[in-house]
């Protein structure tokens, strides 16, 4: 593992990933997340649906970020792969603008053509695309930048579900632990070379998409997302 990968997943990075629940604050107040062992359900299943589907594009993202620089690398079509992926109009404004963000910090600290080349096709990026396009700047593989994404499926979540129930926060961590092998199983299985765009995960969540629809219109919220 690239030591870059521990600035990307610090959740100290100032990109604003801090400010998202992932769906864990509507999960929260609908009470389908209510302890530990509802919240060890919630992140398992969002890892497999849509921290699949992250984690596969931005090993695909950091593929395409080592495309020669004669060739300009074909961003839009990759951010297009990942907006079609997702369904709720709520979550693709959240990914699009914690991409912005990450994106914004990311030129600053591992400058690079890559990266300055995603920001002139496609400003506000899905955040798995800026992530993979990160990753490659800062050195490291397209399975670093699908273990960045896992990760991020279910660290966030997990920190907001803690803060949110006031759960004791090293159980919550021995429930993050226990992902551990299924954060390594998945960043494996979709960051293998040569996967068509088509053929990456399209796994759905359609509970997540209803959370995130009904967060984007609630009257109080902590969290952007």
């Amino acid at each position: 593992m690239n030591p870059a990968l521990l600035l990307l997943t610090d959740s100290r990075l100032p990109a604003g990933g801090h400010a998202h629940s992932g769906g864990a604050e509507q999960a929260v107040g609908s009470g389908a997340v209510h302890d530990l062992l509802s919240l060890a359900a919630f992140l398992r299943g969002r890892l497999h649906t849509s921290g699949r589907v992250a984690a596969a594009l931005a090993a695909a993202a950091s593929r395409t970020a080592s495309t020669p620089l004669e060739t300009s690398p074909p961003w839009t079509g990759l951010d297009a792969e990942a907006d079609a992926r997702t369904a709720s109009p709520a979550q693709r404004a959240a990914s699009r603008t914690q991409g912005r963000l990450l994106l914004r910090v990311a030129r600053r600290v591992w400058p690079s053509p890559a990266l300055d080349s995603l920001a002139r096709a496609v400003p506000d990026p899905h955040h798995p695309v800026a992530l993979g396009a990160a990753a490659h700047a800062a050195g490291a593989s397209p399975g670093d930048a699908a273990l960045a994404a896992a990760y991020h499926a279910v660290t966030g979540p997990a920190t907001a579900a803690a803060r949110l129930l006031g759960l004791d926060p090293v159980e919550v961590h021995r429930l993050l632990a226990d992902l551990v092998p299924d954060l390594d199983d998945l960043a494996s299985l979709v960051s293998g070379p040569g996967t068509a765009w088509a053929e990456l995960p399209a796994h759905s969540a359609p509970a997540l998409d209803l959370l995130a629809e009904r967060h984007a219109r609630a009257a109080v919220r902590l969290f952007v997302s």
